[in-house]
């Protein structure tokens, strides 16, 4: 796939699903529909994307992770698959060898997610990253790879009169993205609610 330049206001996503049997047409990935799908409910803001299919390869994984932050420009990328116990399991090593600073606290927050429904959320290594250039920057995460849990893990969970009972880790992305110098990022509150402070607020557009 061709680089893509960024444009003005314009959040570039890149979406990087990695699997060893995906890749290779053994079965048909999962990840990034999901992920489109969540993305087009829950932004109000323009954006695009640009999609990756990669095997488990730590080599292979830190090229397409540069390639999207440092060619095409993205502002996020978000990976699916890959960060387990598992031998062929790589995805964060590759994540943390091309971060400029680790942000501790996405991983975190998606193992508190997972833990409300499965023991073995502990054996989860997510991790998030910022990869900084001479001119730009991008937050790098890694996320689960089942649809129905990148949608918890981004969204979170309610309670049944929908308030918040665990909160979600996307609704802290876009404040990240101003701090980085990304474009400002609008939400969908229904879906995810951004946090900002007041400071850093704009009026709705």
């Amino acid at each position: 796939m061709s680089a893509t330049l960024k444009t003005d206001g314009e959040l570039l996503i890149g979406l990087v699903s990695i699997s060893d049997r995906a890749s290779a047409g053994v079965y048909e990935d999962k990840g990034i529909p999901a992920l489109q799908e969540w993305f087009g409910a829950a932004l109000r803001t323009p954006w695009r994307m640009e999609t990756r299919l990669i095997a488990d390869d730590r080599a292979q994984i830190e090229q397409t992770l540069i390639e999207l932050v440092d060619v095409v420009g993205c502002n996020l990328v978000l990976t699916t698959g890959g960060t387990g116990p598992a031998r062929r399991d790589v995805t964060p090593e590759a994540t943390l060898a091309v971060a400029s600073k680790e942000m501790p606290g996405f991983g975190e927050q998606m193992r508190q997610i997972s833990l409300q429904f499965v023991p073995t959320a502990i054996l989860s290594r997510q991790v998030a990253v910022i990869r900084e250039t001479a001119d730009h920057a991008s937050l790098i995460m890694n996320l689960p790879g089942q649809p129905k849990s990148i949608k918890e893990t981004l969204e979170g969970l309610r309670n049944e009169d929908g308030s918040a009972r665990v909160p979600g880790i996307f609704a802290a992305v876009p404040y990240c993205i101003d701090l980085i110098g990304g474009p400002y990022i609008e939400t969908n509150d229904a879906v995810c609610k951004a946090f900002r402070p007041k400071s850093a607020l704009r009026p709705q557009q």
